[in-house]
């Protein structure tokens, strides 16, 4: 199976995998100029050569969208492998490709965000341990970072202090970023719903490094609270939206 490197030069021709269409629909354009913006961060997006989610994208730890600290360390934004594509050994071939990678950077090692159970958009954490990674932290309410060491004595990863003090915030209020390109499509319309319905409601869009490095949620793709509570990482639907508000009976 041929694996192919996105790079600027040839980010426009090639598909994004989780979001197959042509570069102008607003999912592709948004992960597009997303990609193009970290690539001289030392972003890396792989993909076996089929037209589906087989992909892994993964970068620095220095210069990851996430509140965390693994100086040192690669950080997995995402490794996807669905469909009629899994069980099929390319989940193995996207993780090895990275960790040899990652080794001639003369990284530590591996960091990636994962629960104590499967949840949306987050890698299969069952996976992850079968091929030896370990718990490093751990950050309300489900959250897990795994860590893969390439050195004996590695320093252990860990979430940020900010990460343990959420902020209280009235109302709903989104965090999200174009590193997943479905939030292009499906955050206006919640928003839009929340607005016709008259209902307290803050996106924060986070569009630097800085920013999302700085946020309590160790989620920073999509995370949705109310009231302070954590409610969801799963990018949401107008159906599963507003089942949501009946449930908080709004």
């Amino acid at each position: 199976m041929e694996i192919i490197t996105l790079t600027k030069d040839n980010l426009e021709k090639e598909h994004i995998c989780c979001a197959i269409s042509n570069n102008k629909d607003c999912q592709v354009a948004s992960k597009k100029q997303w990609l193009s913006k970290r690539f001289d961060d030392g972003l890396v997006f792989k993909k076996c050569d089929v037209r589906g989610k087989c992909f892994i994208e993964y970068i620095p730890a220095e210069k990851a969208w996430s509140p965390i600290e693994a100086d040192g360390y690669m950080y997995i934004n995402c490794l996807w492998v669905s469909g009629q594509f899994k069980g099929q050994g390319y989940a193995n071939l996207l993780l090895n490709e990275c960790i040899k990678d990652s080794k001639e950077k003369v990284k530590k090692g591996l960091v990636i965000l994962s629960s104590k159970k499967k949840l949306p958009f987050l890698s299969d954490p069952k996976f992850l341990r079968y091929k030896g990674f370990v718990l490093a932290d751990t950050a309300e309410p489900t959250y897990e970072l795994l860590y893969l060491p390439f050195e004996e004595k590695a320093l252990k990863p860990r979430f940020k202090d900010h990460v343990r003090r959420p902020e209280i915030i009235e109302g709903f209020v989104l965090y999200y970023t174009n590193q997943c390109p479905f939030t292009a499509k499906y955050v206006p319309l919640i928003e839009n719903v929340a607005k016709q319905k008259g209902i307290e409601f803050k996106s924060i869009r986070f569009e630097t490094t800085e920013q999302a490095q700085n946020v309590s949620a160790p989620f920073t793709t999509y995370s949705l609270f109310y009231k302070g509570e954590f409610l969801t990482n799963e990018i949401l639907s107008v159906k599963r939206f507003e089942k949501i508000l009946t449930e908080k009976g709004l």
